[in-house]
């Protein structure tokens, strides 16, 4: 009984403890760095509007505001990955972000053309900073995670 009370005591302090640094603590989210143009630069980025242009890998993320960590509703975030034979239409698509802030983007596993494999990402909202980064997809993933952090305009 007496090992059953300090555990509990020790949970009570600790919870006591998170949610009292939780309060006072600054925001996690800070804006993902903008990375370089890659295909974008060649073409601009208008992309069909569609979640899938293949099977093997599925992408989940979130897009979220710096500061507050607030989701980004409505987001245009338009994806891109080269093939076997560099970058091709096919290997586009845009989708817009939800209520939380999340995406699904769904593709063939990325080949390496010298590089890691990844996923180029550009992401466009009216009251944040357009945003370029990229998800590196380790060997042999079948699916990952992101969450992006965009600066907002004021």
């Amino acid at each position: 009984m007496t090992r059953l009370l300090a555990c509990l005591a020790v949970v009570t302090a600790l919870s006591a403890g998170a949610a009292l640094s939780a309060v006072g603590a600054p925001s996690a989210c800070k804006p993902t760095a903008n990375d370089a143009a890659g295909p974008f630069s060649q073409t601009g980025i208008a992309a069909p509007r569609r979640a899938k242009i293949g099977t093997g890998h599925i992408l989940r993320a979130r897009v979220v505001r710096a500061g507050d960590c607030r989701p980004v509703v409505g987001a245009l975030v338009v994806l891109w990955q080269a093939g076997p034979n560099g970058y091709a239409r096919r290997g586009r698509g845009s989708v817009r972000t939800d209520r939380q802030g999340r995406f699904t983007f769904q593709g063939p596993v990325p080949t390496s053309y010298g590089r890691q494999p990844h996923i180029h990402i550009a992401v466009i909202h009216p009251q944040f900073e357009e945003l370029l980064t990229r998800h590196v997809v380790p060997r042999g993933a079948t699916s990952g995670r992101k969450t992006i952090v965009l600066t907002p305009l004021l």
